[in-house]
């Protein structure tokens, strides 16, 4: 792909920005992102950024991908997080059997999928495949998708699981409960998806032990070397760059309110208060640091993956621990900005309060809970083993 054809696709979602600026208020009240938001991201090649070319795709490099989710979450938050998590899976489908991709994409190479990855679906081995039962909350843009990649627990005889797979089930084998309803991120219509005793085909699942050797049977047929990095430093990133870009679109609301407001008490000009400007310059360095350190991360694992290296555990750890903090830091800048806004921040209508609320719903997303991947970094420093976990 050339850096051209990236460069187009990102010129074309910063032409579209103030339609979904200007909707915004519409996708939370609406719970879902309107179908004319995605076909403007469609029509953009926004969905191809991550698509392999075999398929339409343009193989964009990540963080060209990354930078246009940034972009979009900063006009609407609950739109650049489906955004991001539903072009993901344009990454994540060409990790499986060429099959599974075929089934897909051949048909219609515009087909999206949603997800739910937690290990909420039961498993049981058939002939050529499996049938999957479950109930996953929380799939984002599932109204836009042709499919899912639902996470399962495949069980032995002996009733006790013996894999953690994904499984691709495509939408006439599911149905969609609307329970979302949130203080946050309420356009995402991050739905439930329902499937019963379901057969799914050996080709479509894949285990999550391979996607964390960076061992897929997809590669087979795309050895960009970017569908080489591993499913976690990719999927997180997914969650955390949303959340930046939902913080980037607090502190540009807040520059342009304080410039222009009136202080109730007093009559002075905001902008003329010389704490408001330090403010805003602790503010942006702390976004922007928290963006640097995490791509400057995903460069070094893309680095390795170019090189047809395998991508080491530390840097994976290191990766992680810079993306949960950069989650940490853009939050705190946000909330600094969000205090001094004033009172008519407040307001249901003011893009403040809305990107606010999202930027703290995409916090609580498991990928952002900082914890569990700060220790996983002390456990690779002390020299403990480790073998699993969100690397």
């Amino acid at each position: 792909m050339s850096a051209r054809a990236a460069t187009d696709v990102l010129h074309q979602v910063d032409e579209i920005l103030p339609v979904l600026r200007e909707r915004a208020q519409q996708t939370e009240d609406a719970r879902a992102v309107p179908a004319d938001s995605v076909k403007l991201l469609r029509e953009a090649g926004f969905f191809r950024l991550m698509q392999p070319v075999r398929y339409g795709g343009l193989e964009a490099r990540p963080i060209d991908h990354f930078t246009a989710v940034r972009a979009i979450a900063g006009a609407c938050g609950s739109t650049g997080w489906v955004a991001s998590v539903l072009s993901a899976h344009q990454w994540h489908l060409a990790q499986f059997d060429v099959r599974a991709q075929d089934e897909f994409w051949l048909a219609d190479n515009t087909a999206v999928l949603s997800s739910a990855y937690a290990p909420l679906g039961k498993a049981k081995a058939v002939d050529g495949g499996y049938t999957l039962s479950g109930r996953w909350s929380f799939s984002s843009g599932v109204d836009h998708a042709s499919g899912a990649i639902l996470g399962g627990l495949v069980i032995g005889v002996d009733g006790k699981p013996v894999d953690y797979a994904a499984f691709v089930v495509p939408v006439a084998d599911y149905t969609v409960d609307p329970v979302w309803n949130t203080v946050g991120l309420r356009g995402t219509g991050s739905n439930d998806v329902v499937v019963e005793d379901v057969f799914v085909p050996a080709h479509r699942v894949l285990s999550f032990d391979a996607q964390f050797r960076c061992e897929c049977p997809g590669h087979e047929v795309n050895p960009n070397p970017m569908y080489r990095v591993p499913l976690y430093s990719f999927m997180t990133t997914t969650i955390t760059t949303p959340l930046i870009g939902m913080t980037t679109g607090v502190y540009e609301a807040h520059v342009a309110h304080q410039r222009t407001r009136v202080r109730a008490f007093g009559g002075d000009k905001a902008k003329d208060d010389p704490f408001a400007k330090v403010r805003v310059a602790e503010a942006a360095s702390d976004i922007e640091a928290s963006w640097l350190q995490m791509t400057s991360n995903l460069a070094a694992i893309l680095a390795c993956a170019d090189a047809g290296q395998p991508i080491p555990l530390e840097l994976r750890a290191r990766h992680r621990r810079d993306q949960v903090r950069a989650g940490q830091r853009a939050i705190a800048a946000a909330d600094k900005l969000f205090e001094a806004s004033g009172v008519t921040a407040l307001h249901a209508d003011s893009a403040i309060q809305r990107l606010w609320r999202d930027a703290h719903a995409a916090r609580v997303h498991v990928a952002n809970d900082p914890e569990p991947a700060q220790k996983l970094f002390g456990d690779l420093e002390f020299g403990e083993s480790v073998t699993g976990g969100m690397l």
